[in-house]
Formats: structure tokens, sequence, C-alpha cells
């Protein structure tokens, strides 16, 4: 038997089954029935119950802890879980090795005084007290095989049980070993080895039991190291968490604050950034989400005050255009034909303002890349703008040359900036003075355009672009001091160049030899783009 077991004492019954059938440690265990199996049943459900709201209690308390305190209670919580193991296992290994090395002991010591038949001796033992032999905490009896005790006095004898009966009765080689208790309370490590009476075959165990006191005080001194110094760990490894949570996380807090001071002002400057860890490598992306933003604000505010200007412009004329149409009511009216060109105005107006609020509306979105894309034929997006255009500047020679180029992309956006192009090179292919420069059925300009491997290229023969306007041509709003005599917002090649860049391609423009202005489109393969 190991440390720790216990046998009955004498005269005990053993455990078995009970006369009613009723199952005992040593009986057979009865089936359960059907109505013992649901309640069973219904136990472990609302054990698992009770444990998923614990759970979600402790879940719950957790969220609303702060980070710091969780930290700090992470800490804590892992090193008191490392000294507990530590402490236990620390624990049990000499709780083990001392019931081991008092077990060897024993037995050894047992064996020797039973192979010297000297305190195996009725007449010896019953008066030798274990004082004499150096035994002062040790208690030595004989258990006979009938279940009879003998020792130096009853108040000396060792506790005494079925076990050591058995050993009596069998006169087995193994010892037994246990733990048991003295009537007096004291814990006693009792051991039994076969012994032989001197001049008689009576069958007997001599019985040596020790005192657990020592080693239970060595235990319980120990017990209370390990506490104290795992309370000292635990307390420590909060202060080291508590330490380290406000180290760590000090970056976080001043990124925090500056979040909220530019909640709270609006003012979308940088963060200031210092080391390369975590932490700053967020604030590196902060900032750079506030430059984006700092960049589409600006573009917004610039795009709502040019637009307010440029809708000023039609507006105004609209309105005075409506007055001197009220007031020349008010005197007998126009004359028909005054009176058409007036509406004719108002209708040209109200179209330029139209084509204003669309221009405004695909320049507002402002999105960084195209959404939805999907596989177009660009070849047949520059046809049908070509034929759209060529409707409305009939005048014009147009020389075209396409070849199938496939792109991923927006066909509505690609086909409103084609458009655009074509539109441009046709406005300015028209001379003023068209009217008086072009014979019978001749031109009056000549739009080429071609497309070839992604290149778009819209070549017109106006008076071309001057150098100080060239670097401007595609940024909002702008106009020439040429351009300002003819229809338009400003707003056509930027729409263009912002329909480029949402696609991954790039626009720019020159003047060609012999007069005229060239514009180019590139657009990227579809088999290099990502979707």
């Amino acid at each position: 038997m190991g440390p720790g077991s216990a046998g009955p004492e004498p005269n005990q019954p053993r455990t078995g089954p009970r006369p009613d059938g009723a199952p005992g440690t040593g009986g057979q265990v009865q089936p359960q029935t059907q109505d013992e199996t649901v309640v069973v049943g219904n136990g472990n459900n609302r054990m698992r119950e009770t444990a998923a709201r614990t759970q979600n209690w402790w879940q719950e308390k957790l969220h609303r802890l702060s980070l710091h305190s969780r930290v700090t209670l992470l800490a804590a919580v892992a090193v008191g879980l490392a000294v507990a193991f530590v402490s236990l296992a620390a624990y049990l290994t000499v709780r083990q090795q001392m019931y081991q090395n008092l077990d060897d002991s024993l037995v050894t010591r047992a064996r020797a005084a039973a192979a010297s038949q000297v305190i195996t001796d009725p007449a010896v033992i019953a008066q030798t007290p274990p004082d004499a032999l150096g035994l002062s905490d040790t208690r030595i009896g004989l258990l006979f095989e009938n279940g009879q005790a003998l020792g130096v006095s009853p108040a000396y004898l060792p506790p005494m049980g079925q076990d050591e009966l058995n050993i009596a009765k069998t006169q087995s080689d193994n010892p037994s070993v246990r733990t048991a208790g003295a009537p007096n309370g004291t814990p006693y490590r009792v051991v039994a080895v076969k012994a032989d009476i001197p001049h008689s075959n009576v069958k007997a165990a001599l019985v040596v039991a020790q005192s657990l006191q020592p080693i239970d005080q060595t235990l319980h001194n120990l017990g209370i190291v390990l506490w104290a110094f795992g309370l000292l760990g635990v307390i420590g490894a909060a202060l080291a968490g508590n330490a380290i949570a406000q180290s760590g996380l000090r970056p976080l807090a001043r990124l925090t604050g500056a979040a909220e001071h530019i909640a709270r002002t609006e003012q979308l400057n940088p963060i200031p950034v210092t080391g390369s860890d975590e932490i700053s490598r967020l604030a590196v992306a902060f900032n750079a989400m506030l430059a984006a933003l700092a960049r589409s604000q600006d573009r917004q505010r610039r795009l709502v005050g040019d637009a307010g200007h440029e809708l000023r412009t039609p507006l105004t004329s609209i309105r005075t255009n409506l007055d001197l149409l009220a007031q020349a009511d008010k005197r007998g009216g126009l004359k028909p034909e005054d009176r058409q060109q007036l509406l004719d105005d108002v209708r040209a107006q109200m179209d330029e303002l139209t084509a204003l609020i669309g221009d405004l509306t695909e320049l507002a979105r402002d999105t960084p890349q195209v959404r939805n894309a999907e596989l177009i034929e660009l070849s047949n997006v520059v046809e049908d703008a070509v034929i759209k255009v060529r409707r409305r500047a009939p005048g014009l020679e147009w020389d075209v040359k396409i070849n199938p180029f496939p792109v991923w992309g927006d066909e509505r956006l690609l086909g409103r900036a084609v458009t655009n192009l074509l539109d441009n090179a046709a406005k300015y292919s028209v001379p003023d003075d068209a009217a008086t420069a072009r014979g019978e059925g001749e031109p009056v300009g000549r739009v080429t355009v071609r497309l070839l491997d992604g290149v778009l290229t819209v070549t017109d023969t106006g008076p071309g672009i001057s150098e100080a306007d060239l670097p401007h041509v595609f940024e909002r709003f702008y106009r020439s001091s040429e351009a300002r005599s003819r229809p338009g917002s400003g707003l056509g090649l930027a729409i263009v160049k912002h329909a480029a860049e949402q696609h991954g391609g790039m626009i720019y423009a020159r003047n060609v030899p012999g007069g005229g202005a060239q514009f180019t489109l590139w657009l990227p393969h579809a088999a290099t783009q990502t979707r």
C-alpha cells in the first residue's frame, strides 16, 4: 500500500455487499432506473447552464475593464498560475519523498528487528519499552494470527488493523505499509512484517509505527513558505504588469489624445512619431490617413469654391434674361424674333448649367479606384463616342483608326472621358470664322483619332495650347483666355484625368507641329490589371 492509505481497524466490518442488496464498496453496482437517468441528465444540463452563465459573467466583467487593467490582471494571473503549479509540484514531490524515505527506513528497521528474533520474543517485547532501544518516536508490537496483540503496554501498542492481521496469517514477504491514527489522534505510519516467534510455531507479525507529526509539521511549514512566496510573486507580477502597462500604453494614450483633439478641433495636423514599435507604426498609419483626409478635404473645398464661382455665371445670365423678358412683357412685349433669341439664350444657359452640374457630380465622387469593374472593349467605347460627337460636329472631317484593346474598368466613366476628349478636339477644330472660311461641302477642320495598343491619341487642327496654359489644362475649372469665348465649364479635361487615374492610366497633352493640340490617353491591358 502507498502513502496515505489506511486499512480498517480490528473487529470492524469490511465494506461489502449489504444484506439488503444495496451496493457497497465491494458490492456490485445496481443499474440505474430510467428516472434516475433523467435526473442525472437534467443535473448535467443545469451544470452546463451554470458554467455558461459564469463564463458570460466573466467575459462581461473583462470587457468593462480598461486595457491597462487587463494587462495588469493578465500578468498577475499568469504568474499566479505558474507559481501555483510550481508550488504544488514542489510540495507533492517533497511530501512523496519524505514518505518514501520514512517507509524505507521503517521497513528496513522492522525486518532487521524481526530477523534478530530478540524483539519478537514475547517475554522480551513485553518488558522492553521502545525508549530502551533508542526508538522514542516509535511504537512496537506483535500481532498474532488469532488477533491478539502484545506489547510493553496498551499505551505503547501501534495501530493495528486488517492489513497487519493478513501479514500475521499469510506470513507474506511483502510488508504492509499504511497510515493510521492512534487513539490520541496522532497519525502514524504503520509497517508490518512477518515475525518468527522463538521456540514456537505460532504465526505473528511485527508491527512498527512511527509518528507523522514531524513530517506533517515540516510539510506545514513548507506550505506556509510556498504560499508566502507565491503571494509575493503575484503581488510583484501585478506591480510589474502595472508598470509595463503604463509604459507600453503611454504612446497609445498620446495617440488617443491626439485623435480626440483632432475630432474636437477638426485640425488635421500630423502626430509626432518616435520609435519603431507597433504603436509607432499605428501613428504613422494614422498620419497617412490624416494626410489623405486633408487632401480630400482640400479638394472638396476647392471644388465647392470653384463650383460656386462657375454656377454664378449661368444663373446670373438666366436671371438677367428672365428679368428682361418680364420687363418687356410689361411694356407690351418683344418682337417675335427678339423673344425667340432671348429664349434660345436661356435654353443654352440651361444646357450649360445641366452639363456643369453633371460634371460636378462626377468629380465630387472622388473615389480612389473604380468599383464594380468589368471587362470591356475599349475600341467599342471609342467608336460609340466618335459616332456621338460626329453628330454634334457635322462640319468636321474625322480620321479614325482603332484596334481592339480589352481593359478592366467602368464603361460609363471611360465613355464620358473619351467623349470629353473628342468634344474638346471638335470645339477647337472649328475656327471662329468657319462660316466664311469654308467653301461649299468643304470641312472646316479635322480630328484624328487613333487607338493602338491601349494608347488613345486625339489630335485637332485648332490653334494649339499656349506654353503657359499647357501645365494647367487638366485642372478643374481652368480655362485659358482664348477658351473663355467658347462654351464650356473647364471640367471636361479634369474628368478625363480623373477617369485615367481611377483606371491606373495617365493622360498628357502637347502641341503638334503645324498647329493643333494632341491629347494622349494610356490605359493598362486587362491582363495586367488587378480586379
